[in-house]
This record gives structure tokens, sequence and C-alpha cells, in this order.
């Protein structure tokens, strides 16, 4: 059965950010195909597309090699955010449909929950699904892409500390998510620009250790070859 280039793509992105392959780390196709047990074809497209996201670097007469971002690097990922966020939500605020409305209530709904009960772990996963949703809601196939890449590249290169009141978290994103549903686009960025700030202190950047290889946790999803 034959793997898509996206899902081997998946797998390779993951264990970039989660560092299992560290920053500076050769990758030869043979190595990822048997990493991920698929052919070398989809391994070379997504050696291709992880380039051109900024995840991989080609050198000459060395190959391919997981980036090594510098600290200014780093620092403009978060400033570009800090821009794209708050444009993302006016457009959602223009663009939205019902059903994006239904999914952003709904985790607000259950991100208020975990909160007051201090379910940090189910907060961090939906938080990552409300910011994807609320990017989808944009109907801006360009701006979500990059606003998905900035997340994983944030993911990868920094710590973020959990908000010490995780409450008052949600219930920005709940006031939010009623400017995206009332349509109000400027009240919208604005509130997402000022939650983002709030956001940006916590962000602690990962120590830039050796190159290393670690065992993979980020399987390729076969299933997806049926799709």
């Amino acid at each position: 059965m034959s793997v898509p280039a996206h899902a081997v793509c998946t797998a390779i992105r993951g264990d970039i950010v989660s560092g299992a392959l560290g920053r500076g780390s050769r990758l030869t196709e043979d190595q990822l195909a048997r990493r991920y047990g698929v052919s070398r074809v989809p391994v070379r497209e997504a050696l291709r597309t992880l380039e051109s996201e900024g995840f991989v670097v080609t050198r000459r007469h060395a190959g391919a090699h997981v980036a090594e971002p510098t600290e200014r690097e780093a620092a403009d990922l978060l400033d570009m955010r800090a821009l794209l966020e708050p444009l993302g939500a006016a457009r959602a605020a223009q663009r939205r449909t019902e059903a994006h409305l239904k999914v952003l209530a709904g985790l607000v709904r259950l991100g208020r929950e975990r909160a007051a009960r201090g379910q940090g772990e189910d907060l961090r996963a939906l938080d990552g699904w409300f910011h994807e949703t609320l990017a989808q809601a944009s109907d801006s196939p360009p701006l979500t892409a990059l606003l998905t890449q900035l997340r994983h590249k944030i993911a990868w290169m920094y710590v973020v500390e959990r908000p010490e009141r995780p409450v008052e978290t949600w219930a920005e994103y709940g006031a939010i998510v009623d400017a995206v549903a009332r349509g109000d686009a400027e009240r919208a960025r604005r509130l997402t620009a000022l939650h983002w700030e709030c956001r940006r202190p916590p962000h602690r950047l990962k120590r830039l250790g050796p190159a290393r290889v670690r065992v993979s946790q980020h399987a390729v999803n076969v299933a997806s070859a049926h799709h």
C-alpha cells in the first residue's frame, strides 16, 4: 500500500517539533524511509515540503538537515503571529459559517469547564483546536496555512508556560468568539491582539542542544492512504 507524502510529512514534522529529530540532524531518504516504514518516494516529497516550510535545509554536498533557526528568527515568528492572528480573527468575523461558530462555542464551553477544574493537559489540546478552528473560519487558505506553520514552528522553538489564570484566558476566547459571531471584525481583531500580547511573555526559547535522533513518537497515518 502506498502512503501519501502528506502523511509522511506530518510524521517528520511532528518529530522535528517534538525534538525527536534534533536541530542540525542529517536527514537521508533511506534513514527516514526505514524510520517510518515507507518507500523513499513520499519521503522525498515530504522533505521538499518541509524545506519550503523552513523545517529542513539542504546543504550543498551534505544533503538535507533539520534547520537550526537563530534567536532572531524565532523572535520574528512571534511578531508574525502577533500580526496575523488578529487578521485571521477579523476575517473570521466576516466569513465564518454557522458550523465554525458551533465548534468555536463548543471549544470555549469545554475550555471554561476544564479551566475551572484545573485540567491543564486538556486545555493545551483545546487551545490548539481553538486557534486552528478560528484560522479556518477566516475562509482564507493562504492565511490558515501561514498560521498553522507559525504554530508548529513556535511549538518547535519555544516552551510555553501554562497561563496562571486559565479561566480568564478562556473568558477572553469567549469574547473573541462573541465578536466573531456578531460579525464585528474590528472588535475581533482588537481582542485577539490584546490576548496575544498577554500570551507572549510566557514564551521561553528552548535551549539549543546537540543534534540527536530519538525513537519516533509520530507514526505515519497509513489509514490516510485510503483517502
